[in-house]
């Protein structure tokens, strides 16, 4: 008798189980197609004069639910459900422009909470995900440690780069105080607004979502430290200060000054648990002087011109801020990987 009613438990068990399976998933149909026939939609305009709580409501929605590729084709007959911390997720084959991805619709207790088109791979390109860029990637990194100690042009760039920097100390003080003093800033502004400062979390979260961060998180250490290596380098140390810092220097300081003041209110410890905060300040430390060593080098082109040295000199001594933030980036990739799945995982 025990036994039949523990069968019977387990029947309702199941097929409840599987109830709610079929009632996310037809949740999620149809929360698509209203995502697509704009249903979901609010315009984030609509937050400005509000008061800070509607306003920050609204503007999460707007971010939970942006508006759908124009030419966006989704395969609702092949639904995949998977649970996550944030909820179940709900993903639907799908393409946009050319592109193939996936429409994830997120649920929390059977409330739709999240629509969004993730490309496959985000915006990274393929060849990232390759054993041998890995391997490249491992070589680069042991190899520039044993350069550093010999005679070649890698140690002599060094010397070079850090040469330059007792020439100009002053300026290179401060660019330091400068920008470490603005990333401050922001982490203490943030104590005013923490409700902004999740949201700001948020809106950082669904952009590093759309790279294609978060498959990387599943390769280990060495994928992510790769991906890291790549973005920073590639987005941030070259194309948005490096090429700024060519028109003498100010650009890539009113960039640098804004993203850091920005990037201070967004990790804040008002909104992070203290030992992911303590654990990820290298990280920060870091990957922000990279940027402060070219933000510096553009403000020695700038002087050296002014001077008379000429713009090729300051172009010199920009490249080898260059040098020295390439392999500030690189270091700070391999421990932010391991920070992020090793140390902080729970």
């Amino acid at each position: 008798m025990m036994m039949l009613k523990a069968a019977r438990a387990l029947l309702l068990c199941l097929l409840a189980g599987f109830t709610l399976a079929q009632s996310n998933l037809e949740t999620a149909r149809q929360a698509v197609l209203d995502w697509q026939a704009g249903k979901y939609r609010v315009d984030p305009a609509q937050a400005i004069g509000k008061p800070t709580e509607e306003a920050i409501r609204l503007l999460e929605r707007s971010l939970a639910f942006p508006d759908p590729p124009r030419d966006l084709s989704v395969n609702l007959d092949e639904p995949l459900e998977d649970t996550t911390p944030r909820g179940s997720v709900v993903s639907f084959p799908a393409t946009a422009g050319g592109r193939g991805g996936e429409v994830r619709v997120t649920l929390r207790e059977g409330q739709v909470t999240r629509i969004g088109f993730a490309p496959e791979g985000g915006l990274l390109p393929l060849w990232l995900k390759s054993p041998l860029t890995w391997t490249l990637f491992v070589a680069l990194s042991l190899g520039w440690l044993l350069a550093l100690r010999g005679n070649n042009p890698l140690s002599r760039g060094w010397v070079e780069g850090w040469t330059l920097v007792q020439q100009h100390r002053g300026l290179y003080l401060g660019t330091n105080i400068g920008l470490y003093g603005l990333f401050a800033l922001g982490s203490l502004v943030a104590y005013a607004s923490p409700e902004l400062v999740r949201l700001t979390q948020e809106l950082v979260g669904g952009a590093l979502e759309q790279i294609g961060l978060g498959g990387a998180l599943g390769g280990g250490v060495l994928s992510l430290a790769v991906v890291i290596f790549y973005w920073n380098l590639a987005n941030g140390l070259l194309l948005t200060t490096a090429v700024p810092a060519l028109l003498l220097g100010i650009p890539a300081l009113l960039f640098n000054a804004l993203r850091y003041f920005v990037l201070g209110f967004a990790l804040s410890p008002v909104a992070l648990p203290t030992l992911n905060y303590l654990l990820h300040l290298p990280t920060i430390v870091i990957e922000l002087q990279a940027y402060i060593l070219v933000t510096f080098g553009g403000l020695v082109l700038l002087t050296k011109t002014l001077r008379g040295e000429g713009y090729r000199a300051g172009l010199r001594a920009l490249g080898h801020t260059i040098y020295l933030g390439t392999f500030f980036l690189l270091v700070g990739a391999w421990y932010e990987a391991f920070s992020v799945l090793v140390l902080m995982r729970p």
